[in-house]
């Protein structure tokens, strides 16, 4: 800090010593121009022509300069006038140089303190950013620069450090919920199944309940399965995309539409499907992993009877489903980690509430964008817009 300091103090103060200097040559050069024509033009007249012998020293010719011209001077008057205006002359710029030579050190000295006291008002905002980013830890990531400054540059420096420092405390209290919420839903599997054998193990069970706790384990250990997978699919897509191929989005919402009958039928929803073709840059696995998210979040939290609408096209992909009525004040909060729109029952089949969130990170590796809505007569409609490229590069 300092350093830069002394730097611009060299800088400020060195531009305006060099501007002293020019200065006073100038006018050093113009006054030593002018002084002896001016100090003749003045003392010529003063001097008596019956003094100057005119016989014995002969009389100079007139210079032919400006104030020769205008001026009524004798040819013998000048003689003399010459000589005063020299010797009058070279005192004149002698003094004139020693009180320029004084002014001077006396303004670079100031110039030096000027330029010393302009750089630490300069700098100060960069000291208050520096030791606010020192003094930042997990602990105080809510503090914030606040510089109270002019807009300019330095103004928008301390703004910007502002709102990535915003950003930052929005991840890590994200990832902080993740990690809470991450232990305990693996805790919860963990204690159904320590209680599950603790209970029925406890003395000589009858087969029956033997079937009935293998039955349990294995649920439980399917349901961690899926978190953990959940979990891991979550990770790969925060990390981006490592490998990028053109993928036929209409053709991967086709698929998953086809594998996901069964479900429908079996829970009597009816599923429609308005695909146009659209090609998207992007990994297959990963976006296959979106599609059947939606799907599935809109087969599950639905009721009997209930339609699932998905539509895809260059707008991007879009599904709506019916169902129970969702708080719209909750809507922007399903795409966080384990968010649910109602209390987790531990049903059967229920998820880890990590669909929409992995929906999000997928559309963001891609450079998308994820939205939602809830409907006005029940359901939720979500909307992934991803860049598309136009049908006939397919073919390409």
């Amino acid at each position: 800090m300092n350093s830069e300091r002394t730097r611009l103090a060299a800088l400020y103060g060195g531009l305006l010593v060099m501007a002293g200097v020019l200065l006073l040559a100038i006018v050093y050069l113009l006054v030593s121009e002018g002084v002896y024509a001016g100090i003749v033009t003045a003392v010529a007249p003063a001097v008596p022509t019956a003094r100057l012998d005119a016989g014995s020293v002969p009389a100079p010719a007139l210079p032919s300069s400006e104030w020769a011209q205008t001026a009524v001077i004798e040819p013998g008057q000048y003689a003399v006038a010459q000589k005063v205006s020299t010797a009058a002359g070279d005192a004149a710029l002698s003094q004139l140089l020693t009180v320029s030579g004084v002014s001077l050190a006396v303004y670079s000295a100031l110039s030096v303190a000027l330029a010393w006291w302009m750089a630490g008002r300069v700098l100060r905002p960069v000291g208050v950013i520096t030791a606010r980013a020192r003094r930042l830890s997990g602990s105080n990531l809510h503090e914030r620069i606040a510089l109270k400054a002019p807009p300019g540059e330095l103004k928008e420096l301390a703004d910007t450090f502002d709102g990535m420092l915003d950003r930052i405390q929005q991840l890590v209290a994200a990832r902080q919920r993740f990690a809470a919420n991450a232990a305990h839903e693996l805790r919860t599997p963990l204690a159904v199944q320590r209680a599950a054998a603790e209970i029925g193990l406890a003395d000589d069970p009858p087969p029956e309940k033997v079937a009935w706790i293998r039955d349990k384990l294995i649920d439980t250990a399917d349901n961690s399965e899926r978190l953990i997978e959940g979990l891991l699919l979550l990770a790969v897509s925060d990390e981006g995309l490592r490998r990028r191929e053109r993928v036929a989005l209409d053709e991967t919402v086709t698929t998953v539409t086809e594998a996901l009958a069964a479900e429908a039928a079996e829970r009597d929803i009816t599923v429609e499907v308005a695909a146009r073709p659209v090609t998207v840059e992007g990994d297959a696995v990963l976006l296959d992993h979106l599609v059947h998210n939606l799907v599935a979040n809109a087969l599950r939290h639905n009721h009997p009877g209930g339609t699932v609408t998905v539509r895809v096209g260059p707008d991007g992909l879009e599904v709506a489903n019916t169902g129970p009525r969702v708080d719209p004040a909750t809507v922007p909060l399903l795409f966080e980690p384990f968010r649910r729109a109602r209390a987790r029952r531990h049903a059967p089949g229920e998820g880890a509430g990590l669909g929409l969130s992995i929906v999000a990170s997928v559309a963001r590796a891609h450079g998308g964008d994820v939205g939602a809505r809830a409907n006005p007569g029940g359901g939720l409609t979500a909307r992934v817009t991803l860049p598309t490229r136009l049908p006939a590069a397919r073919a390409q």
